[in-house]
């Protein structure tokens, strides 16, 4: 098991996708790092597969991965911390993953708080439902998906419950498991 950090603030987010009801939300404990960084834990909590282009939107400004983003105006997310932002009165910002689903994600700070001793950050605390499948339609596509796989009846259940790998419960939210693969974030 990786050492646990005790120093440093403690930054608790609550990350809500934008576009769906009921919403699909997760509340995540970090010490400060940087937006790539941040990425990759937006990722694992929402079961993200990290195969598309992702971008934050942090007052008026773009930030994202240099080498994926050439063309696009946006400042490298590794010179950006947590802790500028929130130093900047900023609590609300955004990140969005694969431009063509456009899953947007309102990230809030909602508070700072100081290190628990023998807590490994980052952590999810808690959150609700399902993170949705990868290339599902975004907002917009989710919904139907969800209707198709919970109507036995549904013209197109069977055919959506094979791309998914032959069950998606819409419901379902495990912290333990996403707190797993953060932990094997190091």
């Amino acid at each position: 098991m990786a050492k646990a950090k005790t120093s440093g603030t403690v930054y608790q987010l609550k990350i809500t996708l934008a576009g769906i009801r009921p919403p699909v939300w997760r509340r995540v404990q970090v010490q400060d790092c940087t937006l790539d960084r941040l990425h990759n834990i937006i990722q694992v909590c929402f079961g993200w597969s990290d195969s598309h282009l992702h971008a934050f939107e942090i007052g008026g400004e773009q930030y994202g991965d240099p080498e994926q983003m050439q063309d696009l105006d946006a400042a490298p997310e590794r010179k950006m911390s947590l802790s500028r932002i929130a130093a900047s009165g900023l609590k609300k910002f955004t990140y969005t993953y694969d431009f063509g689903d456009n899953w947007e994600h309102v990230v809030q700070i909602e508070k700072t708080l100081p290190p628990e001793p023998g807590v490994q950050y980052p952590r999810c605390v808690t959150g609700k439902r399902a993170g949705p499948p990868e290339d599902c339609g975004g907002p917009w596509g989710y919904g139907d998906f969800v209707d198709a796989i919970t109507d036995p009846n549904h013209p197109e259940h069977e055919e959506r419950l094979e791309w998914v790998g032959g069950e998606f419960d819409p419901e379902a939210f495990d912290v333990e498991e996403i707190n797993g693969e953060l932990g094997a974030l190091g």
